[in-house]
């Protein structure tokens, strides 16, 4: 598989200065999942914002403490959403620091009704690594304003990647976690991931004008709409191939994502099968497929 971004070649644990009051460093947990690691980003000079403190992992939290300057402090510690790459040493770095942990809620919080129903019928996610324990100290509505030592940040809510997850508006660029990356289109994973609200949270971005974004994993997006839209018809093309191999006949999400993902490496076959799945759910809710058993995994669907 050709790497999709050559030039990102990050020191894990080093910092960068990407803007003034900006830098980034990258823990060292790269993985196919999550590229050349977790971006945790490190905001304002005297008083700093921390976005995504990462994985549980004791060399990354001394990367961050190693990382301030003579007079500086982590006051406010923010988390995009709570999956193992990017939540658990949120509090860790809370303990150390005294900084508050700030998301929009729990590991549950932000799923829709229709994802609520599926996680109550006892489907699971698909091993994407839940921070299944993670409560924040308070949570950010939509909206919100967080404001610091010469800095400010709106959260919003941007369900779709994960139903808890957060971009943080920085003037005119964005902190877009997992929603939005450069190297790579977004898991969506049921009931975590939502497709009908990954949708709706990529065209509420696509109404603002950003001159970049800052994804949790990856280089930086240099232009945002033109990478919305990308992501759009991205999707939009799945969905075509899904509804063209359903006419042929009815199947799972695995047998559907081994038929469309032909140059996808083995190893991500099961995010490529757990997206198809997303898919599969959305056409169902829009009438375009129906589920011929109760709504599963192995379900099988077939076109309407």
């Amino acid at each position: 598989m050709q790497d999709p971004q050559p030039d990102f070649r990050p020191i894990p644990g080093a910092p960068e200065t990407l803007a003034p009051g900006l830098r980034r460093i990258v823990a060292p947990n790269a993985s196919p999942m999550t590229y050349r690691g977790t971006n945790t980003y490190l905001i304002g000079t005297g008083g700093l914002a921390v976005i995504d403190p990462g994985p549980m992992i004791e060399a990354h939290l001394a990367a961050i403490l190693s990382a301030l300057r003579h007079g500086e402090r982590i006051t406010h510690i923010l988390v995009t959403h709570a999956h193992l790459d990017h939540s658990p040493l949120a509090r860790t770095l809370s303990e150390a620091t005294g900084a508050p942990v700030l998301a929009f809620g729990d590991a549950t919080a932000g799923r829709s009704a229709a994802m609520q129903a599926l996680a109550e019928s006892g489907m699971v996610g698909g091993g994407e690594g839940v921070d299944a324990g993670f409560v924040p100290d308070a949570c950010l509505p939509d909206a919100a304003l967080v404001s610091g030592d010469g800095w400010q940040l709106e959260a919003l809510h941007t369900p779709g990647h994960f139903g808890n997850h957060l971009s943080f508006a920085w003037g005119d660029m964005l902190f877009s976690g997992d929603l939005v990356m450069g190297w790579a289109s977004s898991l969506v994973s049921p009931p975590d991931g939502d497709l009908t609200a990954f949708m709706s949270s990529l065209s509420r971005l696509a109404a603002g004008r950003w001159s970049r974004f800052h994804p949790g994993h990856g280089a930086p997006v240099e232009r945002p709409a033109a990478r919305l839209t990308e992501l759009r018809d991205h999707r939009l093309m799945r969905e075509a191939q899904i509804l063209t191999a359903l006419r042929s006949g009815a199947s799972d999400a695995a047998g559907l994502a081994a038929r469309i993902y032909t140059e996808t490496p083995a190893a991500l076959l099961p995010a490529a099968t757990r997206n198809v799945l997303a898919h599969l759910i959305d056409l169902e809710a829009s009438g375009r497929a129906r589920a011929l058993m109760p709504l599963s995994e192995k379900a099988m669907f077939e076109a309407t």
